[in-house]
């Protein structure tokens, strides 16, 4: 805050609160650059977008997630030199969070500023404080009605001007700098699918009086794709639908598909894929608008998915908060395997996990080297098929709702980062993350078609994630998780690696019998060495299983499927990993498409 602006805060307020106002000030415009740069890493992926430069949005990607932790560090640390020890004393804090909330009054982003003033606020002042009165662990300024000018979506009325011609004026409208490849045909497509899906049928003039199309203003840019979010309403019922856009190797448009449906719209939010870049002046108007899309997705996981991740971890620890006290279960050990690095429990009626660094491991890596891990993950393209986490500090939990099994575990594998005050259990590092079935638990149950279906999900998992550069490393089913959608998911990071690092071989024919009894390989082994063909030996001890995997994914214990990988990813070439089935895809269909004459 410039002198000028503290004296001008000096003369309109009396001397003793005029510290705690230039305080409220300079949080309030540590957000607001924070959120402009957050805009403009969302323009940025537009431009990119457009000029097909696809390595520059996945930097784009990785540098926003940490954004946030620096614009706090700045202000944290500019406050530290502008204003004096006892003014930032804690006795001052109630008084700068209301001075706070007089300056949300016209604010586009107030939530974001509520999270961000707290995010300062306990980098300054003991945990002890850590209360509604100083920070905001509810919400002060309500966001239901929220909305910029103009409105975050559009609006059109097909019953009268037709919804191809609708559909035709959406695409103009979003202003993309590049032709389409032929936008006739994927309209035609597009048109049939949402006819479909809403159940619409006879002319546009029979239609429902009420039919409107709604589609938010900007378009969300992941990896190689931009999505078009909207939704059909005729009669009150709401036709969720989601449009990738992609590009053709002459940088032309075209509709790969329409994905209609919750189920569909969901699965393209999933907290298994990386963040997409928006460019939002209101988040939650179009976290309310994804609602509707998505009724059953928590706001949290959407302000996640939006690229809020600080958002979402705020929304989400209220919802534990309300969840515990709306609930009366308590938290047990996770099912499964135990880790031999991580410590797993969950709350049986929250489907979530709480995993935690043990001090007790198995494993000889550090603390810091799993956390890396776990960076390495969250700064990288997960594909859909590697779990994301929230990571916390300080996590009270009341002992009365933790199983006695689970309070002994925790005391006897990790007290370094357990603190028991007798009432409650304080976990100081915790990760959280969605509950899955453990992989090999859900094959244990699985009939011959679940089983078939899971094994090939599996492979299907692994290739997608080494087509975006990574090896998972320890490939025991156990690591893996199934979803409620049936999608296998990836969880496990001790050993994850870059795919380019690897040294993918083969095993040596012996070179004598003696060499093939002996108990030690005949070859030398590398620190990076991998030999694909002995996969089989831990994967494949069941012969129902064996033969599922076999069928399908056999290619993954050859060395050379992975080092043609590895080659392409060291020639700098992105594999296309679809977040829907490719049998959706319009190119399946073209035949069939018939714009309007």
């Amino acid at each position: 805050m410039t002198q000028l602006s503290r004296r001008a805060t000096d003369k309109l307020l009396p001397t003793e609160d005029a510290g705690s106002a230039a305080i409220a000030l300079a949080i309030r415009n540590g957000f607001d650059r924070h959120y402009a740069l957050f805009r403009y890493n969302a323009q940025q992926a537009k431009s990119r977008y457009e000029a097909g430069d696809w390595h520059a949005i996945r930097k784009l990607a990785r540098e926003r997630i940490a954004f946030y932790d620096e614009r706090v560090r700045e202000a944290v640390e500019l406050i530290g030199v502008q204003f004096r020890d006892s003014q930032l004393a804690a006795d001052n804090w109630a008084q700068v969070k209301r001075h706070f909330v007089n300056l949300l009054a016209e604010h586009r982003q107030p939530e974001l500023a509520e999270t961000f003033f707290n995010s300062v606020c306990v980098k300054l002042l003991h945990r002890a404080y850590f209360r509604n009165d100083f920070i905001f662990v509810r919400p002060a300024v309500a966001t239901d009605y929220l909305d910029s000018e103009p409105p975050s979506f559009r609006a059109y009325y097909p019953r009268s001007a037709g919804l191809f011609a609708s559909l035709r004026e959406v695409f103009v409208d979003m202003g993309l700098a590049c032709p389409f490849l032929d936008i006739d045909r994927d309209l035609g497509l597009a048109t049939q699918v949402i006819r479909e899906a809403a159940e619409l049928e006879g002319s546009e003039s029979e239609w429902p009086s009420d039919c409107q199309l709604h589609v938010l203003r900007t378009l969300f840019f992941r990896n190689k794709g931009a999505y078009l979010i909207g939704r059909f309403v005729a009669d009150g019922d709401v036709t969720p639908f989601a449009i990738p856009i992609l590009q053709d190797s002459r940088r032309r448009l075209y509709l790969d598909t329409v994905l209609t449906g919750h189920e569909r719209i969901d699965g393209l939010f999933n907290f298994s894929r990386a963040y997409f870049m928006v460019d939002m002046e209101v988040p939650s108007a179009y976290v309310r608008f994804l609602k509707t899309l998505m009724p059953t997705k928590p706001e949290s996981e959407l302000y996640t998915m939006l690229g809020l991740h600080k958002q979402g971890k705020t929304s989400f620890y209220r919802d534990l908060l309300h969840h515990l006290r709306h609930s009366n279960d308590q938290f047990v050990i996770a099912p499964g395997i135990k880790g031999l690095v991580m410590g797993v429990f969950t709350l049986p009626s929250f489907p979530y996990v709480f995993k935690i660094i043990k001090d007790k491991r198995r494993k000889d890596v550090s603390r810091e080297f799993i956390q890396r891990q776990y960076q390495l993950v969250k700064f990288h393209d997960r594909v859909g098929r590697m779990a994301d986490t929230w990571e916390y500090a300080d996590v009270a939990l009341p002992k009365s709702r933790l199983d006695p099994a689970l309070i002994e575990e925790l005391l006897d594998t990790a007290p370094s980062i357990i603190e028991d005050d007798g009432v409650s259990l304080r976990i100081r590092h915790v990760y959280i993350e969605r509950r899955m079935v453990p992989l090999n638990m859900y094959l244990e149950q699985a009939d011959a078609t679940q089983r078939e279906r899971a094994l090939i999900e599996y492979g299907d998992a692994i290739k997608q994630m080494v087509a975006a550069d990574i090896f998972p490393g320890d490939m025991l089913y156990k690591n893996f998780g199934v979803t409620r959608q049936g999608r296998v998911v990836f969880y496990d990071y001790d050993e994850v690696a870059y795919v380019s690092d690897c040294n993918f071989r083969r095993i040596p024919p012996p070179r004598t019998p003696e060499d093939e009894m002996a108990a030690e390989p005949w070859y030398t082994v590398g620190p990076t060495d991998v030999f694909p063909e002995e996969f089989g030996t831990f994967l494949l001890g069941d012969p129902r299983v064996r033969e599922a995997f076999m069928k399908h994914h056999a290619d993954l214990l050859d060395a050379s499927f992975w080092q043609e990988k590895q080659a392409r990813i060291r020639a700098g070439e992105l594999e296309d990993v679809f977040p829907y089935p490719e049998s959706l895809r319009f190119r399946n269909r073209y035949h069939e498409a018939s714009p309007p004459g």
